[in-house]
């Protein structure tokens, strides 16, 4: 897969070759790795916004979805919990939870057993949502990887795992709300 620049982007190797003349520095094989991530992930976004898109959700309300079937059968957690597994302010979480009760997609209900809490559970409905998008994520992660042995497929993973480890033992809450660095 070559690296196609969006319409006012520069190429990697422009982009390197430019931080090269201001910082001197600048290792540019590590600048290519993080660079490449760095536009890789913004582009997966995009791309899965488009799916999601298409079936009428976006990708914040996919994010809890997939955070309730990450939780289990009956697929059930507190509002407080989801926002904090999502890095959203208890506000934020609660704004989307209204949206997505709208949509049919989770029910928000008292917990029986604790009347003060309240629990966000996944619709039947939701549930088809979720494996909708994980049908289209499948082809599109099939496509995107089309070109990659299934050795060099597992040497990725093993690679980018070992640098996913790194940064959550270096910047442990690095998962949190980009407004913690106000």
């Amino acid at each position: 897969m070559g690296d196609t620049p969006g319409p006012a982007e520069p190429t990697l190797e422009e982009q390197i070759a430019a931080y090269q003349r201001e910082f001197q520095d600048l290792d540019p094989q590590v600048e290519k790795i993080v660079s490449a991530l760095g536009r890789l992930n913004r582009r997966m976004n995009v791309a899965y916004g488009r799916q999601t898109a298409t079936l009428g959700i976006s990708n914040a309300e996919w994010e809890v979805l997939k955070a309730l079937v990450l939780a289990g059968a009956p697929y059930r957690m507190g509002p407080g919990e989801l926002a904090k597994r999502l890095g959203l302010t208890p506000a934020a979480m609660t704004h989307r939870i209204d949206r997505m009760v709208s949509e049919g997609l989770v029910t928000r209900e008292r917990d029986e057993n604790n009347r003060v809490r309240v629990i966000v559970e996944l619709t039947d409905e939701g549930r088809e949502k979720w494996l909708e998008a994980m049908r289209l994520a499948t082809v599109f992660e099939e496509d995107l990887l089309q070109d990659l042995s299934p050795g060099e497929r597992g040497v990725l993973g093993e690679v980018l795992t070992r640098l996913l480890r790194r940064v959550e033992h270096a910047q442990p809450d690095a998962g949190g709300r980009l407004t913690d660095l106000d």
